[in-house]
């Protein structure tokens, strides 16, 4: 056989396995938080943005919500800015925030718009402001303190929570051929402006527009047990125990308190995935395997 003969046969292949996750998610709501390694290496952020576009081509509605970290702290130290941070949270002021609106809500917001437009795609950016999109409420720290041995109070600040979703907005722009991609700033009843962490943006999110599949990028496999074995096909009851059990800790315990928090809240299936595989997303969306960890509200492993 042909070296261009056995190629095509293979693509064949692909699109055969393929054909019955086009057919199950057309029409369905996928919200995909993009960032970690996936934002910063070029490479990786043109393949998120193909897989995107192919989404919305084959009948889904992507959603992408998008962090920015890295990209903050890199113009606060080029301003010169100090910054704190307090349980993985950066301690945000009034001049820190003018910072963080400027990076999510303009220059990462926009690159990564021009990124899908440029692989053929119809991608829209929307702050979580506009259109009452987000109202957020200030988010409340509390931290043991060894002086008082008791627990005290944190201010940190403009950073918030979400307190509700006016999906109003969204549902015009899933209504057409265009993709939103939205920055994780809210305001409350005020005006004030808070920056919200894009995974719990992207979980509840997920959950107002009851939404297929929510998908987190992560810089790791997946959920790993103890023995470093990523875990996958979990049922809610079975993540509970693992964080009742120390498995899940650290960093991790928040992005998977999100998944969880959406998968019991009624969205079909939750994914972390990692985002440092090229096409991680269609990998999960489209093959029987899948990457990373999948959460449904099954009781069992399948």
């Amino acid at each position: 056989m042909s070296l261009k003969r056995e190629a095509a046969l293979n693509i064949a292949q692909v699109l055969t396995e393929a054909l019955p996750y086009i057919q199950r998610f057309t029409g369905k709501t996928i919200v995909v938080k993009f960032g970690g390694n996936a934002m910063v290496d070029p490479a990786l952020h043109e393949s998120f943005a193909r897989d995107v576009v192919l989404m919305k081509l084959v009948g889904m509605n992507p959603v992408v919500v998008h962090g920015g970290g890295p990209q903050i702290g890199s113009l606060l130290a080029k301003l010169n800015i100090h910054t704190e941070f307090v349980n993985g949270m950066r301690v945000t002021d009034a001049q820190t925030m003018d910072v963080v609106e400027m990076v999510l809500g303009g220059s990462v917001n926009k690159e990564i718009v021009a990124s899908i437009n440029r692989n053929g795609g119809k991608a829209i950016g929307v702050s979580g402001k506009d259109g009452q999109l987000i109202r957020a409420r200030k988010l409340t720290v509390t931290r043991h303190s060894e002086e008082l041995n008791a627990s005290e109070i944190i201010d940190i600040g403009h950073v918030g929570e979400v307190d509700q979703i006016d999906t109003e907005v969204l549902r015009v722009i899933l209504g057409s051929d265009f993709i939103p991609v939205i920055a994780p700033i809210g305001a409350d009843a005020e005006g004030c402006t808070y920056n919200i962490n894009a995974d719990l943006v992207a979980g509840k999110l997920a959950q107002v527009l009851q939404a297929e599949k929510l998908m987190l990028l992560t810089n790791v496999a997946g959920l790993m047990d103890k023995q470093g074995e990523v875990l996958t096909g979990l049922g809610t009851s079975q993540v509970d125990s693992l964080i009742a059990d120390g498995t899940i800790a650290g960093g991790m315990l928040p992005k998977i308190a999100c998944a969880l928090d959406a998968v019991k809240s009624g969205v079909a299936s939750a994914h972390i995935i990692d985002g440092r595989v090229p096409h991680a997303v269609l990998l999960e969306i489209f093959t029987h395997e899948g990457i990373g960890t999948l959460i449904t509200d099954r009781r069992q492993v399948a």
